[in-house]
């Protein structure tokens, strides 16, 4: 695992915390939430796309 990946994820995370908490403590709850739910799906996006490529590292070297 690249250490660039983990360091992405945490800037994405740093960065959707602060956003959630600056809209939670103006009053915008619902785009509060929409923000969170949204980096959830940036890092969920970010992790499949590692996954997929383990999963096609692991066909070559078994040659499926």
């Amino acid at each position: 695992m690249e250490a660039g990946l983990i360091l992405k994820i945490a800037g994405i995370g740093i960065l959707v915390a602060s956003a959630q908490q600056i809209l939670a403590r103006a009053g915008r709850d619902d785009q509060a939430m929409l923000v969170s739910l949204g980096g959830t799906v940036v890092v969920l996006l970010i992790v499949l796309e590692q996954i997929s490529g383990l999963f096609t590292s692991l066909r070559e070297l078994f040659g499926i």
